[in-house]
């Protein structure tokens, strides 16, 4: 994954702020909206792109772009900045390859034990009964 590539191929835009913010509120569009067209994308190879398909699925739009936005803070600059690490995290996660589960053998102790416990609890339930004469 190239940095530099993905974060020339974002666009932002920015609108303003929903919620209470005072006579401020009405003037500044503080809030940014990142967009990232996944299926399009240069910086990433086909590989990539299917990983990080399949990971995202439920944060993508039908046409396969990731939309993020931020209006935590009252300074546009900081938002965008602040999504973006967002993006950047979120990429990454994406790209990781899991490791394959390898299957493990139940221990022979394991198994033994069990069977143990379970001829104890029959013999404890065995002796509840009342005995025949």
């Amino acid at each position: 994954m190239e940095q530099q590539r993905i974060l020339s191929e974002l666009s932002f835009k920015a609108v303003r702020s929903s919620g209470a913010g005072g006579q401020n509120v009405n003037k500044v569009s503080s809030k940014v909206i990142l967009t990232f067209d996944l299926l399009n994308s240069l910086a990433l190879s086909d590989e990539e792109k299917k990983l990080s398909q399949k990971k995202l699925k439920s944060k993508l739009t039908l046409e396969g772009i990731l939309i993020l936005n931020c209006d935590e803070d009252r300074s546009q600059l900081k938002n965008k900045t602040i999504v973006t690490k967002r993006f950047l995290e979120i990429i990454e996660k994406s790209l990781v390859v899991p490791n394959p589960r390898k299957a493990t053998k139940i221990p022979k102790s394991v198994i033994e034990k069990r069977l143990k416990d379970k001829s104890s609890i029959a013999e404890i339930k065995q002796n509840r009964k009342k005995p025949e004469l």
